[in-house]
Formats: structure tokens, sequence, C-alpha cells
């Protein structure tokens, strides 16, 4: 039986981190032969999400001295990771692990060693009324900024992807343990895919669900972000680490 390391980068997340782990308790993976290690570091949170998270079972708990960053926590959470698989998974209820089967297929039947979970690609999030009602402002520059990174990277890179700045990042852990991740903020994105890409290793893609939050609820990226994205892309096309 192979493990898929769920790695949850998590800073002031206490109202739904609780649910975004019962969710993942929930999927059911054993028609694949495949078994969860739950892994999540709170990146110096100033609210009670490590209590949240210590209070449930069967969850490895890791907690930064300071808030880092994004990228710093998936760090360390690689590090710490003992799958064969290791997939990230936000704390919010952005993205759903009911989309997890089809993240790791590819790579079970060795189709593939890096898959990414699209928003845009087949037609799982047509026709969603959350998109175009209150979180209207957030899909909008989520959209745009992905389409601009991901177009960014196609370029630079050869790639033919169409959601870059996913969360849904899967990768055989030698791959990912392989590489050296320098980001710490969002900008690990556009870094590990950079890296993916100059390895010869492609990505593969499968549709996945998004329901994205509003800025109200707390989400987080805004357009510096995408802008430190393209730098980083950019950057990493001329360095070679």
């Amino acid at each position: 039986m192979k493990k898929l390391s769920i790695i949850i980068p998590a800073y002031n997340e206490e109202k739904t981190i609780a649910e975004v782990i019962n969710r993942i308790k929930k999927v059911d993976l054993k028609k694949q032969f495949i078994e969860k290690e739950i892994i999540v570091v709170d990146d110096g949170s100033k609210d009670n999400t490590s209590n949240k998270v210590s209070a449930i079972k069967g969850v490895k708990l890791f907690n930064q001295v300071s808030n880092q960053g994004k990228g710093a926590a998936i760090r360390r959470g690689i590090k710490e990771s003992t799958g064969d698989i290791v997939l990230v998974q936000d704390a919010d209820l952005e993205y759903d692990p009911e989309d997890y089967s089809s993240l790791i297929q590819p790579i079970l039947d060795g189709r593939a060693q890096v898959v990414y979970g699209s928003r845009f690609l087949g037609s799982k999030n047509k026709g969603n009324r959350i998109l175009s009602r209150k979180h209207k402002n957030a899909y909008s520059l989520a959209y745009m900024g992905a389409q601009i990174v991901t177009f960014a990277t196609n370029i630079l890179f050869g790639t033919r992807i169409t959601d870059e700045p996913t969360c849904y990042k899967c990768f055989k852990a030698e791959v990912i343990k392989s590489i050296r991740i320098r980001g710490n903020r969002f900008n690990w994105e556009p870094e590990v895919t950079a890296k993916v890409a100059k390895k010869g290793i492609k990505i593969y893609e499968v549709p996945i669900f998004y329901n994205p939050r509003s800025f109200e609820e707390g989400k987080k990226i805004n357009w510096r972000d995408g802008v430190q994205a393209i730098w980083t892309l950019l950057k990493y096309k001329i360095k070679n680490d």
C-alpha cells in the first residue's frame, strides 16, 4: 500500500481548518490502495488554529516559530512527509479533497510524475452560481491573475498548462524532494513549476472543483503576488537554482 502525504499550510485558519481535515478524512482512497498522512504546518498563527488541529486525532502538527509564509510552511511539510506521493492542500474551503483520487491516479498509473489540478480545465466549475455572486471579485482576480501567470509560464518554459497558480500540486515524493524550494511566500508556486519544467518533467493536469472565498472571508492573495510570480518565473528562467 502506498502513502499520500497531504501538506496543509495554515495561517489564522481556525474557522475552516477542522472542516478541511474532516473532509480529507472522509475521502476514501482504499480502492487505489492508498493510505493518508495528514500534515498541518501552522505558520505562526495568532488565532486558535494550532489548538484546533492538536485536538484532532491522526494529524501530524508542526508549528513554525513565526509567520514565514506559505512556501516556508510547505517546505517544512515536505521535509516531514513520509509518503510516496505529496499533495498540497490549502486550509480554507476553496478546494475539494474529493478530487484527490483523480489527482493521484496519473502518478499511480505511471503516466505522470507531477499532476496539477486545473480550475479552468473541463466543466467542473461551469454554471456554478457561487462564482458569480458574493465571490465574484475574488474569482475575477484569481482568474485574471492565473491566466497571466500561466501564459508567462507557457511562453518561458514551453509548458502547456492551463492553471499554474493552482493550490492542488501533486508530486511523486522523490521529485519534489529533489527540488530545492527557496521562496517563502506564494512565490513558491511559480518557482516549483519553473524547476519542474527545467528538469524536463511534463506537468499533467486534471480538472478540479473550485469554490473561491471572498476577501472578507480571508482570501490572502493579491495583485502583488501576481507581480512577484512573474518576476520569479523570469528569475528561474535564467537561474539554475
